[in-house]
Formats: structure tokens, C-alpha cells, sequence
């Protein structure tokens, strides 16, 4: 089949790097792309924010399946548009992706179908008063979530009702975000750890990925401002057998049929980002696409023809259950100086052959391009280094990746030291009540 992925960062590099092992892919597209995509697809000079053009290419090249990375063009509408053309689309509908697209409609969502998340209430900046009496009355700290998309930058966790208030002002006053994240939604900060849980599914029938960990913040010891994500691993060793058979019965089969009842069924990857508490497991937020960095290290963990599962999800008849190797991997991301501030691109990087012959080693590509047959940074985050290990060796996967990253060099390279120490410590302590 031919094949079309849309999207440039390191995700859709790890779905076109997969795709291409697929035996049932004859053609593999991907618009935009980056300089690491290029050696594995046809590069297309088409934004994945152009809907027209992208349909039009779709249509001319009788394109069999498409796969959308980025969150925005399916919040817009592309999957709608491309279906109602009779092309199928891996991703949901638009409103579908309102679970993404809308905090306050997935806060509302999770309230009605019982769906456990953080205590919370809704505010239009018309009711900017309300809202800081609200905040008046909850202890810190506290979290304050624009509505709307904001490229990463939408949520806030406050230590101070000071701090809160002074979000508070910038959205709904300054609107700093826009008009779309003027609304917000203030809510209680849940303590405990975070995973990821990403479920493949044509809107009744569904298959869950191993469930993986982000590292969210930009220093070690999850310090400093909140990222895109810094790096990641899977599988989760906090999420169990038993505790994610909890997650099924009481977050994804209720999101699932909830959708469906309300006449939006979800279709595609709905990505769980969870809070382990000590009362269970709540949901933190819904993405309507596959997380980055985590689908670097969750996509290596499979086997068998992903294309033909994204298949069945767009034909609505999902039949194949994913098989998962017994392997462990681990994805540090290298970042431009400055991010996720302000930062400079156009640095040439130099090593990416020599980290590529690490064994078990992929580097996929973020923001990079080609200038004079030179691949230079071209974002924030820049490279997702990724290393496999057999069985459960989360420290050789660690290690491995680390030696590929010492390869590597641009100017102002950035990365975190401490990406998967929390699995570390997690399986001593397993070890040890064991």
C-alpha cells in the first residue's frame, strides 16, 4: 500500500522508521519530514497544517493510508476532510480530538462518564473573579491549564497563589496564548508519578502499547521549566499487570464507550498521560496522537505489521492484537541550547554516523534539515537517541544510550543525565519487596 505520514519531528520518524519495515508498505511518503526521514521516505514539501494541499497530494497519488502525527491538523479537521474524499485516515475525527484539542471538554468528559482525574472547575475569562476565588479557596499547589492548543506551554503548575494568579492574568487578561486558551481550567496538583499509556483503537475494539515514561522537565531531578519532553523509556515497570488492568477497567474503556455514546467514537491513538497516586491511577491529560519522545522507545518494543493494524483502525474492524518483544529501551533527547526558550538553529551536527553503528541504537531526528548537504538543527529539540536492550536491562539500554550520545555533537547541545533513573529505582525497589 502507499502510505503517507504527515508531520517533522522525532514521532514521526520512529512511525516512518517502523512503517518502512512493514512488508505491506510498497511507497512511503511524509510531509514534512526532516533530514532523518528523508533516507527512509519520499520527502513531501507540503506543511502538516495544509489540509488542502495535503488532500490534493493524497487524491493525485491515490495515497491507501495516512498517518498523522502532530495533534493540530486532526484538532482542524483532517481526518473528516480526507474521509469524506474516501481515503482513510489513521487519527480521529475533529471532534473526536477535542479530548486534546479542548481541556475543559475532556475535564467535562471525565465528570460525566466517572472517569478519575484531579478534583477541578472551568472558568471562561469572563469569569476571571470566580476563577480567583476558586483559587482562593484550594490549597497550593495548583495547576491552571489554558483550554486550548499552546504548543506545550498550556499548563502551569503554580506553587504559590501568587504565581496562580499571575497565570491566571496573562491568559485571561494579556492573552498570551490566544483567544482559544483564555478559558481555563484550575485544578488540584495530584502527587505521585507520572506514565503514559498509549491505546491503539477503532472506537469499540482497542490494544494497549507498553506504557512508557516521560521526563518532562529541562533539568535533572525534574527541575526547571516543563518541556516537549527531554526523553523516555518502556516499558513502565510502575505501571503492573495488575495496575494496568485497573487503567483498562476504569479510564480506557470508559473514555472509549463514553465517546462512542456520545456519537464521537475514537479512532486512532488515544495517548493517557497518568498520575499514579495513592488512591490509583487519575488521568492528567488526553492527547489524541501517539506522545513524543515516547513513541522512541515504544514503537522499537513491537513486532509484527504496524501499517496493517493502522489499517484496521481506519477501516473500523481492528482484528490484530500488537505483539511486544521482551526488550527495554531507552530515548535521550538532545536539545538546542536555550530550550525551551529562546534558541538558535542552523548548527551543523556532527557524529550522527558514529552514534548510528552503536549497536541497537537509532537516532531519530526532531528538528533537523539539510543546508549545503550538511544536516543542522533546525528546533528545540533536536535529535531522540534511542537504545534497545533485551529483557528487562533498563540500565543497559541507559548506558547504550548515553555512549551514542557522547558521539554527537552541535553547538549548544543540551540534554538530560538522569533520563530513566526513576525505572532504576522502581525495579530495586521491586527487587527488594520481592
Amino acid at each position: 500500500m502507499k502510505v503517507l505520514v504527515i508531520g517533522s519531528g522525532g514521532r514521526e520518524h520512529a512511525l516512518v522508521w517502523k512503517l518502512r519495515q512493514s512488508p505491506s508498505v510498497a511507497q512511503l511518503y511524509c510531509a514534512p519530514g526532516n533530514a532523518g526521514i528523508a533516507g527512509l521516505a519520499t520527502i513531501v514539501q507540503l506543511k502538516a497544517t495544509d489540509i488542502d494541499g495535503l488532500l490534493k497530494f493524497a487524491l493525485d497519488e491515490k495515497i491507501d493510508l495516512t498517518v498523522v502525527g502532530p495533534e493540530q491538523p486532526l484538532t482542524e479537521g483532517l481526518t473528516d476532510r480526507f474521509e469524506a474524499r474516501g481515503l482513510k485516515v489513521f487519527g480521529p475525527s475533529m471532534e473526536a480530538a477535542r479530548l486534546e484539542g479542548s481541556k475543559i471538554f475532556a475535564k467535562d468528559f471525565m465528570s460525566r462518564h466517572g472517569i478519575p482525574t484531579a478534583n477541578f472547575r472551568t472558568f471562561t475569562s469572563a469569569a476571571r473573579y470566580d476563577a480567583e476565588r476558586y483559587i482562593n479557596e484550594i490549597p497550593a499547589p495548583i495547576v491552571i491549564k489554558a483550554d486550548g492548543l499552546a504548543a506545550g506551554k498550556g499548563v502551569t503548575v503554580c506553587e504559590t497563589k501568587d504565581r496562580a494568579f499571575e497565570v491566571l492574568h496573562s491568559l485571561m487578561e494579556r492573552k498570551d496564548l490566544g483567544e482559544s486558551c483564555a478559558s481555563v481550567v484550575v485544578e488540584e496538583c495530584l502527587a505521585g508519578e507520572e506514565a503514559s499509556v498509549f491505546v491503539l483503537t477503532d472506537g469499540r475494539e482497542y490494544c494497549v502499547l507498553p506504557p512508557a515514561q516521560d521526563h518532562k522537565r529541562i533539568l535533572d531531578n525534574d527541575m526547571g521549566k516543563n518541556t516537549g519532553g527531554m526523553g523516555a523509556y518502556a516499558p513502565a515497570g510502575i505501571i503492573t499487570a495488575g495496575l494496568l488492568a485497573t487503567i483498562e477497567r476504569t479510564i480506557i474503556r470508559p473514555t472509549l464507550s463514553g465517546m462512542e455514546r456520545e456519537g464521537h467514537p475514537f479512532r486512532g491513538c488515544l495517548y493517557v498521560g497518568l498520575m499514579i497516586t495513592q488512591t490509583g491511577p487519575k488521568v492528567i491529560e488526553y492527547n489524541c496522537r501517539f506522545g513524543d519522545p515516547e513513541t522512541q522507545v515504544v514503537l522499537p518494543l513491537l513486532e509484527g505489521d504496524l501499517a496493517l493494524v493502522f489499517q484496521e483502525v481506519a477501516s473500523r474492524k481492528l482484528r490484530t492484537q500488537v505483539s511486544v518483544a521482551d526488550r527495554t529501551a531507552a530515548c535521550v533527547v538532545m536539545a538546542s541550547g536555550g530550550y525551551p526558550g529562546k534558541y538558535e538553529s542552523g548548527k551543523p551536527i556532527m557524529g550522527l554516523g558514529a552514534a548510528s553503528k552503536e549497536k541497537n541504537v537509532i537516532v531519530f531526528h526532531a528538528g533537523t534539515k539539510t543546508a549545503r548537504d550538511t544536516v543542522v538543527t533546525s528546533g528545540g529539540r533536536v535529535l531522540g537517541v534511542t537504545a534497545i536492550a533485551g529483557g528487562s536491562d533498563l540500565a543497559g539500554a541507559i548506558s547504550r544510550a548515553y555512549r551514542a550520545v557522547g558521539e554527537i555533537t552541535f553547538d549548544g547541545a543540551y540534554y538530560r543525565s538522569d533520563i530513566g533513573k526513576k525505572g532504576l529505582r522502581s525495579a530495586r525497589q521491586e527487587e527488594k519487596t520481592g
